[in-house]
């Protein structure tokens, strides 16, 4: 394999995370000194702004045509998230999940979800629908901000403690300015290297790029979200750790998706592998959340279940770019044994949250 194509995605990897490293504390910082709620800085600018990379590189992917790296991008992103990120998350330390997320954000998630697989269900994401997702985001952007004037003292503290004081002074904004500037500029050059390596990678070694989109380019472009959601895990900022996570897959499908598919003259197309396989896998990804996280709590065994059904997908991608002669085998024991006790498993979890949760009301 060329080295210098090694290089090339590594060295892009590293600007994008870098990148969004510094957009990160730069907006979140200038969010704070112009006077934004902390929750409103958690719920959008962290969140959204670990999701950059992928922005960066779906719109980047749109625009050279390679519409197969942008949607896999987002969907393998997506289902990252939650198996690997949250699974790994919950494995460090129980998570705890504010109820907002029950009620509104892990809903939106699902409805989001189903909105794009419709849209994408003829097989193209056109232009129209792109503007849609957009406006989207757009407008749950504005009801966190209108949302965010109920903010409890609580939650304004924990938000506070995460970004520190505000930054006072024409100085420090101007500082703060700059490293938005360089975190973008940082992620467009960096996105467009890793796109070219990663479609280089899959050329040599004969997969196709949707498997590149859906494994490398999506696992490392959430690795900002890995590291937020991780380090607030370990830091005992639970529910920071699983609202990034929700956040961002939000902002992936709204904004990530909608912005590549507005920007491409012809739309963004969908593979039949992504439709009949991956994009289910997404929607039962997101529907998995609800029961689990209705008991208000992420217990580490659940996290290990993430994490083995993530390493089951990858299996499955991998046997199918190389056409392993287990495949045929593998599916079977998924289809038939696997997923029927994981959904009878989801089952139980929410009658018996519901039925505690009932008892707690009558007393």
């Amino acid at each position: 394999m060329d080295a210098i194509t090694i290089v090339l995605f590594v060295a892009g990897l590293a600007l994008a995370i870098g990148g969004a490293e510094a957009l990160v504390r730069g907006a979140s910082r200038l969010a704070a000194a112009l006077g934004v709620s902390p929750l409103v800085i958690g719920l959008t600018v962290v969140a959204f702004g670990t999701s950059s990379p992928e922005l960066a590189v779906s719109v980047q992917s749109s625009l050279l045509g390679l519409s197969g790296v942008s949607l896999g991008n987002v969907v393998g992103s997506n289902i990252f998230n939650v198996l690997l990120i949250l699974g790994l998350s919950a494995l460090v330390a129980p998570l705890t999940v504010a109820q907002q997320l029950i009620r509104l954000d892990v809903p939106l998630m699902i409805g989001v979800s189903l909105v794009a697989y419709l849209f994408a269900l003829d097989g193209n994401v056109g232009r129209f629908e792109g503007v849609m997702l957009f406006a989207g985001i757009v407008a749950y952007t504005v009801f966190l901000i209108l949302e965010s004037r109920r903010e409890s003292r609580d939650i304004e503290k924990e938000y506070a403690q995460e970004f520190g004081e505000r930054p006072r002074g024409a100085l420090q904004i101007l500082i703060n300015l700059l490293l938005v500037g360089a975190g973008l500029g940082m992620l467009v050059i960096g996105s467009r290297w890793l796109i070219d390596g990663a479609v280089a990678i899959a050329r040599m070694l004969g997969v196709s790029e949707v498997v590149i989109a859906l494994t490398l380019i999506a696992g490392g472009t959430s690795l900002p979200e890995v590291a937020t959601s991780v380090v607030a895990s370990i830091r005992g900022e639970r529910d920071i750790a699983v609202g990034n996570i929700v956040g961002s897959n939000i902002f992936n499908l709204l904004s990530v998706l909608g912005v590549s598919a507005a920007v491409s003259p012809h739309g963004i197309a969908a593979t039949p592998q992504l439709l009949s396989f991956d994009f289910p896998i997404m929607l039962a990804v997101a529907f998995a959340c609800l029961p689990i996280f209705l008991s208000g709590t992420i217990a580490r065994w659940e996290g290990a279940l993430f994490l083995a059904y993530y390493v089951a997908y990858t299996l499955y991608l991998v046997f199918s770019a190389t056409q392993n002669p287990l495949l045929p085998s593998y599916n079977t024991f998924m289809l038939s044994v696997a997923l029927p006790l994981t959904v009878i498993t989801l089952v139980l979890i929410a009658v018996r949250t519901l039925r505690q949760q009932r008892q707690q009301a009558a007393s």
